[in-house]
């Protein structure tokens, strides 16, 4: 799929990998709604540094949590460019918490991480899918990570939320086929804003990962726009780790 002219929807899209994508999407000739939850200043720099390089964005806000607010956030986009073809469900929130600390992982927890990890992904895959469709063709990524593949992570309930977004990801592309694709793209160790206070420890990663680098928020927006482009490939969840899982 061609992005020239193309509307790109990207869920925290206001910084890291979100913004990465967004860059690269409109680099290439997409319109991107760079949607937002509470980081409105994040996303507006998204898009003007979208806007100085020549491109056409906007930024929209939405807790991706709320599926009237997701709905309302695909009509506000479909009114203003008539369609939505891409999405990127990139927003997820995380709680730091030692994985064997059960009791920290409250019902509060569990909560507010599948609310937003698997829940949004699955409002926004639902409001922008009658679009694609009409369309006859769209495409999904949705965002996972390597601690829904190996159950280490930032928490024991992030964790366990990224393996059902990988879940999520064949249920639909079953669900959605033919007309729309939907792949996930997991992740490791990744140089944003997650790691912060963290430095040291993602520098005594680095090392030690097979190519012995960690993979910067640019790394991921382009596999996350080869895997829009493919045709071919649907229903797929793709490690990008630098060979962490190896």
């Amino acid at each position: 799929m061609e992005f020239v002219n193309k509307v790109a929807l990207v869920t925290g899209g206001g910084t890291g990998i979100g913004r990465a994508t967004c860059l690269l999407l409109a680099r290439r000739g997409a319109i991107v709604a760079v949607n937002y939850s509470r980081s409105q200043t994040d996303a507006d720099e998204t898009v003007r540094l979208i806007h100085n390089e020549g491109g056409r964005a906007i930024a929209i806000q939405a807790d991706v949590s709320r599926d009237k607010e997701v709905r309302d956030m695909v009509d506000h986009i479909v009114r203003q460019f008539g369609t939505v073809d891409l999405l990127v469900n990139n927003a997820s929130i995380t709680r730091h918490i030692p994985l064997d600390d059960l009791e920290a992982a409250t019902e509060e927890v569990w909560d507010e991480l599948y609310s937003v990890n698997v829940k949004g992904m699955f409002n926004c895959a639902r409001a922008v899918a009658p679009w694609m469709k009409k369309n006859k063709q769209g495409a999904i990524v949705n965002v996972g990570s390597i601690a829904g593949l190996t159950g280490v992570g930032s928490s024991l309930p992030y964790a366990v939320s990224k393996a059902a977004v990988h879940g999520l990801t064949k249920s639909l592309a079953r669900a959605l086929a033919p007309e729309i694709r939907v792949c996930s793209i997991a992740p490791g160790a990744v140089a944003t804003r997650w790691w912060a206070g963290r430095e040291e420890q993602m520098k005594r990663l680095s090392p030690n990962l097979p190519l012995q680098r960690i993979a910067t928020p640019d790394d991921i927006a382009k596999f996350i726009c080869s895997v829009l482009e493919q045709e071919a490939i649907t229903g797929q969840i793709i490690t990008v780790d630098s060979g962490q899982t190896l």
